[in-house]
């Protein structure tokens, strides 16, 4: 067993309607931001302050994907698991590299709840597909799929 663990579980509310964008090789990605808040009081003032962290989560999994674009709008509270995964890409107006560091949902170490929604038709999803998806500079996904080299 390897030594490390890529793991990001979290509860928060989407900040905007989901983007559903087309990859090169015809399947579909999702692109969600979701806040998570901390909220505390001020001991020197009594005053209730908060902080509030953006994630960006893109979801690889076709059968996610479709959920997300059926079922998921600003303001719905989703619980998401899935790997942290920092990508690199060139900003051609500034001639500079960037950086991007995304949650991931693809695979078998994926999941996606939604917490609140109008209709709660569904509420508890699980991708166990072993789809391979990635963007087309195959750069932020790296697959964990396991190899069809299984000898039985």
């Amino acid at each position: 067993m390897a030594g490390s663990l890529n793991k990001v579980l979290l509860i928060g509310r989407l900040g905007a309607d989901p983007e559903i964008k087309q990859m090169v090789n015809g399947k579909s990605v999702a692109r969600l931001s979701i806040a998570t808040s901390n909220t505390w009081k001020d001991k020197n003032t009594g005053e209730k302050k908060e902080k509030t962290e953006w994630h960006r989560i893109v979801i690889f999994s076709e059968g996610l994907v479709k959920v997300v674009q059926q079922y998921v709008k600003k303001g719905t509270q989703v619980y998401i698991e899935g790997q942290l995964t920092t990508r690199k890409w060139k900003d051609e107006k500034a001639g500079i590299d960037r950086y991007s560091t995304e949650i991931i949902l693809q695979g078998f170490n994926s999941s996606f709840k939604i917490l609140s929604s109008k209709s709660n038709q569904v509420d508890n999803l699980q991708d166990n597909t072993s789809e391979k998806s990635s963007l087309p500079n195959d750069e932020i996904s790296p697959s964990n799929d396991l190899d069809d080299e299984i000898p039985f």
